[in-house]
């Protein structure tokens, strides 16, 4: 929502021990969002078979159906009979001052789910843990490694949450490793690690730099820098890295090297970027690809083509 006005103008300095304000909002509007819900739409954008697992509430039902129409199986996501999906409500005034919520809902529900009855059913050969109910992350943690499932680590937002020992319950035994660069330091600094002490409980670290782009390091210590695809305009950063690790993971799934991955994941993510909203964004095919070929070159386009085709 958006107050047309200052919160500042509103609060009395002498009184806020008791402070009861309304603001009377210009506009209203309602996003479709949520990492693993972002990253699972981006992935059939993509045309993979992308199955989310989580836990909402009753009023799933059209995000359900839109994700759907959008090529993610829902089959493996548990619907609360108490309680609504987990949202997040945000007013900005006009010095984009934010006075913000978050509701979990039905989110603390996910610790309940269990991923070998999806996982068996589905076929899915890699688990991706994203940022969700603590509980939830450590249990899948945990069931990937006694069950020998692939996984991903992808805890972001929640590390501030998590304490050290938590992080590196969340991480260990990963075979990816995603965050953005300030995440990173602060993965290290929870956790005590040392870069060599990641690499060595890890498969591949994949840290995005913002506008520079992306840096992939593997097993051995090498790394990989891979450039951004340049923007053409800055409309809304929410929901960009979502984008970039569905394109990262859509290229490993299907064959290409860390840095083609890379490259393809940098494509989703200036898309998601050029628009407001995680999920607003669309795919031609075509002037993906010209656009692909352009930041990349012409060998770079040919590897990546069958995704684009």
């Amino acid at each position: 929502m958006h107050f047309p006005g200052r919160f500042t103008d509103q609060l009395v300095a002498d009184n806020l021990a008791q402070v009861s304000l309304s603001f009377l909002v210009d506009d209203l509007v309602v996003r479709r969002g949520g990492a693993a819900a972002n990253i699972a739409f981006a992935l059939g954008m993509l045309r993979q078979r992308p199955v989310l697992i989580g836990a909402v509430g009753d009023d799933f039902a059209d995000y359900r159906s839109w994700l759907e129409r959008h090529g993610v199986d829902c089959s493996g996501v548990h619907v609360s009979e108490v309680a609504h999906t987990a949202r997040f409500v945000c007013t900005t005034d006009e010095e984009f001052n934010q006075i913000a919520s978050f509701y979990t809902g039905a989110m603390a529900e996910a610790r309940n789910v269990e991923l070998a009855p999806v996982l068996d059913r589905s076929g899915a050969d890699l688990v991706l843990i994203g940022p969700n109910d603590p509980l939830a992350m450590l249990r899948h943690a945990d069931e990937c490694r006694q069950r020998g499932y692939p996984f991903a680590s992808d805890p972001s937002q929640q590390l501030a949450r998590l304490d050290g020992a938590q992080v590196r319950r969340v991480v260990e035994g990963a075979e990816y490793l995603f965050s953005n660069q300030y995440e990173w330091g602060l993965l290290l600094q929870k956790t005590g690690w040392t870069e060599s002490d990641v690499r060595e409980r890890i498969g591949v670290r994949v840290t995005t730099l913002g506008a520079a782009g992306a840096e992939v390091v593997g097993g051995d210590g090498s790394r990989l820098l891979v450039p951004a695809v340049p923007e053409r305009g800055r409309v809304d950063p929410t929901g960009v890295g979502d984008g970039f690790r569905a394109g990262f993971l859509a290229g490993v799934q299907c064959g290409l090297s860390w840095e083609r991955a890379a490259q393809l994941g940098s494509l989703v993510a200036v898309h998601v970027l050029e628009v407001t909203g995680t999920q607003e964004w669309s795919l031609d095919h075509g002037r993906a690809l010209r656009r692909f070929t352009d930041a990349y070159g012409a060998a770079a386009a040919t590897d990546v083509a069958p995704l684009l085709a």
